[in-house]
């Protein structure tokens, strides 16, 4: 007797939810502006959050975002980039702990993984990479964390590299873009993506044959009962919301 094939939860969104172009575009017209987050709940599954890059927020604010978005919407969250964007990692512990305890957790199950982006020069250093990924805790607050891990030299295709995120069952970002290599490699229990293509004279970012490919692709990402997140981001950016919406339309 054959086993059906498992899936995991596919989440699909973008970078943030206020960005003025987007109004009259994926917001109708005179929609409340501080109830963009709330709107984009209903019509994505999920959002990357970026502003914790650049400072943190009061858990306040995580608690009202988790509280406008329906049950099983998922928040990806942005390390800020004092923990990342420094010529020893392994030496960022505080910087880590910081941004951990200012309230992300009180997202509560809406909190997706955490997205730690490395700058383009930053090389691989065995080590102190092993040393950075040891400070990463499996919770937080009584609350599992998930860990996605962006790097964006080449330095970083090594077996070696690959080997320390599986070790840790930490998921290495999948970055389709022109700019950044693409590492393919299923890293963890769940597969995070970032689609940095989209088109500004294609109304949904990406055409139909290309949304066809993805949706075949996040389906297969998902086979084993892996958790996907997949976020179009940058590129043609008053796209994405297009794109996203499409995508979801085909899973």
């Amino acid at each position: 007797m054959s086993v059906s094939e498992k899936y995991g939860n596919i989440y699909v969104g973008i970078g943030g939810w206020t960005f003025e172009p987007w109004r009259g575009t994926f917001y109708p017209d005179k929609h409340p502006q501080k109830r963009e987050l709330e709107y984009a709940g209903q019509h994505l599954t999920g959002i990357e959050i970026n502003g914790t890059y650049y400072g943190s927020q009061k858990p306040e604010s995580f608690a009202n975002w988790a509280a406008s978005v329906p049950d099983g919407f998922q928040f990806s969250v942005k390390a800020s980039r004092f923990t990342t964007n420094r010529k020893i990692l392994a030496d960022g512990a505080a910087s880590i702990e910081k941004f951990l305890t200012q309230g992300l957790t009180r997202l509560g199950d809406r909190l997706g993984p955490i997205h730690w982006q490395f700058m383009a020069t930053k090389k691989f250093d065995r080590d102190d990479f092993a040393g950075f990924l040891d400070l990463l805790p499996d919770s937080q607050d009584g609350v599992p964390l998930r860990h996605a891990i962006e790097v964006r030299h080449e330095s970083f295709r090594d077996p070696a590299f690959i080997a320390m995120l599986r070790e840790r069952n930490m998921a290495v970002v999948y970055a389709d873009s022109d700019e950044f290599p693409c590492i393919d490699e299923q890293t963890a229990d769940f597969t995070y993506a970032r689609l940095q293509r989209s088109q500004e004279d294609i109304e949904t970012g990406y055409d139909a044959a290309a949304l066809d490919k993805w949706a075949a692709q996040t389906k297969a990402w998902a086979k084993g009962d892996r958790d996907v997140f997949l976020f179009f981001i940058a590129g043609a950016k008053v796209r994405n919301p297009a794109a996203a919406q499409a995508l979801i339309a085909r899973l």
